[in-house]
């Protein structure tokens, strides 16, 4: 007997109990013989399609396609007579009747994993119908053109651009520099989602917490932005950037610990200093901003993509004087590398001399090296912040973002 086939058959029945218990409560007022499908008829069809897959190899491609064809007529005209007769035939259950046959050919054919995940999408996305429909019906038309061009840069031109260096010392890479512009366009819909639809304290927060894992840089960038056009938010921002500034110090030593465990022990003393002085400013700033509440209303660009594309091209002139320096002044240049980069971003420099201090340069350089990075970053994170948003930002950014730069490099000194 063969164990694994009614395994897999069962899997198929399972995937069509699956949707027609959700087409069934939907439908479930309706009077016996009103709907085109019910839980039966949709468990039958999994079997079916299970049954139709196991026979494939004994029917060839051609019989299995007929067996196809034919149950697709037999449901379009079920689902004609029904129209005819002024039943509510959903062409959605008519869809979901055909997937549900070919999800239960798939778990038939060795695919059971994929098709059982494409079963449970498929019964997210038909239960949450009005959900679906509230948020089509809240959309904008410049959130939708901002939705498909973070698409087109990141699902498009992304994967085609060359992953290797290019011009002098080959340390022009087109993909890694167009992630950046990708990451930091993602922050900035990411943030205007976020604002939009949890308000200024829920989206602030939401916003600075993701962007703190990718890029904190770009967050200050556009918080500071912000900050100038809408100034009675400045506190919230504020609290929004240093929040971000200090998940970077934990993202920094993961990344760096896992690349080099040893590196762990020179690190964690000074970044956790540095994240507790920045959450401690924010818990202090939370407090201060006021008991109304703020509403923003300037979000008007969901997609800072010239911004993204300004901040890429920096980021392709840092990395060449960094590496132009690391070559005039050799070991020596570690620490000059360390400083340039970090005023664009601290994840380059921070791979890049954890991975050296696995053979090419001690743990304790690589580590003042990273600090120096992060220190520098956080230096011209102050920087951004109280050019792009004014001397507001002096003692709400600048002095925690200074102090936490400064006792870091310090604990690592001593």
């Amino acid at each position: 007997m063969d164990t694994q086939a009614f395994i897999l058959l069962g899997i198929a029945l399972a995937i069509g109990l699956l949707i027609g218990v959700e087409r069934g409560w939907r439908f479930r007022q309706q009077e016996e013989g009103k709907r085109v499908a019910g839980l039966r008829t949709f468990g039958l069809t999994g079997l079916l399609g299970g049954c139709s897959g196991m026979l494939l190899q004994n029917l060839g491609g051609l019989g299995f396609a007929l067996i196809f064809i034919g149950f697709c007529l037999s449901v379009a005209v079920a689902y004609w007579s029904r129209s005819d007769q002024g039943a509510d035939a959903s062409i959605t259950s008519l869809i979901s009747l055909l997937l549900t046959f070919v999800l239960g050919a798939m778990a038939a054919l060795n695919l059971p994993e994929v098709a059982v995940a494409a079963a449970v999408v498929s019964a997210l996305l038909l239960r949450y119908k009005e959900l679906l429909h509230g948020w089509l019906q809240k959309l904008e038309e410049r959130e939708l053109q901002a939705a498909l061009q973070l698409l087109l840069i990141s699902l498009v031109m992304l994967p085609v651009l060359p992953d290797e260096g290019y011009g002098p010392w080959q340390v022009l890479n087109p993909y890694e520099i167009w992630l950046m512009v990708v990451l930091i366009a993602g922050i900035s819909f990411i943030g205007y989602v976020a604002m939009k639809w949890g308000g200024a304290d829920k989206g602030i927060i939401l916003t600075a917490l993701s962007a703190g894992m990718v890029s904190s840089t770009a967050l200050t960038l556009h918080f500071s932005r912000l900050s100038r056009q809408q100034s009675e938010l400045s506190s919230r921002l504020s609290v929004g950037i240093l929040l971000a500034c200090g998940t970077m110090f934990p993202r920094v030593l993961l990344v760096a610990s896992l690349i080099n465990p040893a590196i762990f022990n020179e690190l964690w003393l000074p970044v956790t200093v540095m994240a507790l002085i920045l959450l401690l400013a924010c818990a202090l700033l939370w407090n201060r901003r006021g008991a109304t509440k703020a509403s923003i209303t300037h979000l008007v660009n969901p997609l800072e993509l010239r911004s993204a594309i300004l901040f890429g091209g920096l980021l392709t002139l840092i990395l060449l004087a960094g590496k132009a320096l690391t070559e005039f002044f050799g070991e020596a240049g570690i620490y000059i590398l360390a400083v340039v980069s970090g005023i664009a971003d601290v994840d380059p420099v921070n791979l890049t001399l954890s991975r050296m201090s696995l053979a090419d340069i001690s743990v304790d350089k690589a580590a003042l090296g990273i600090l120096l990075a992060s220190s520098t970053n956080t230096l011209v994170k102050a920087l951004i912040s109280v050019s792009v948003a004014g001397a507001g930002m002096l003692w709400r950014v600048l002095l925690p973002l200074l102090l936490a730069a400064v006792t870091g490099l310090a604990i690592a000194w001593i």
